[in-house]
């Protein structure tokens, strides 16, 4: 495991971020060129060796529910490997989507059947894409795209049933 002073000498190689000391000695470093809302690349970088990345371009499966994942065993190559990543992710626009295309993603929304028969709903509210499990939030997406991935990756299959 690389130490607190190693991981850091190697996220400080990256010019396009800046460092933000939060607090018990935590770090995080911002990337304020993001064309995307998120602009957290290293969360909590602690004294201790632990920390995370952010990293919206990998599959939901393999980091936290906010994108994030934990680098605390990642070796100097995979710590790299991940902030350039994380920031050519964070470079690109999000996709947008037509109001047109939008209608046509309608087919999305209704029931979603998991590997053991368990149910989500996808529905459309306001500008967001919601997955419910019963009347509970799992997830909000802003786009059909990213939830229809995200149901698709934990092994969702939609259902012949279609709207609720």
């Amino acid at each position: 495991m690389l130490t607190f002073e190693e991981k850091l000498s190697i996220i400080e190689t990256f010019p396009e971020l800046q460092r933000k000391d939060v607090s018990l000695g935590r770090v995080n470093f911002h990337y304020l060129e993001s064309v995307q809302e998120k602009k957290i690349v290293v969360q909590h970088l602690h004294p201790n060796g632990n920390g995370f990345v952010y990293a919206g371009h990998m599959r939901r499966k393999e980091t936290d529910r906010k994108g994030f994942i934990n680098i605390r065993d990642y070796t100097e190559e995979e710590l790299k490997d991940l902030i350039q990543k994380s920031i050519a992710y964070l470079s690109e626009p999000p996709i947008e989507i037509e109001e047109e295309e939008v209608n046509e993603f309608a087919r999305l929304e209704g029931t979603w059947i998991g590997l053991e028969k368990q149910e989500l709903s996808l529905v459309r509210e306001d500008q967001l894409w919601n997955v419910y499990s019963g009347s509970n939030l799992e997830e909000c997406f802003e786009s059909p795209i990213e939830a229809e991935r995200y149901l698709l990756d934990e092994g969702f299959r939609q259902s012949k049933k279609r709207k609720m």
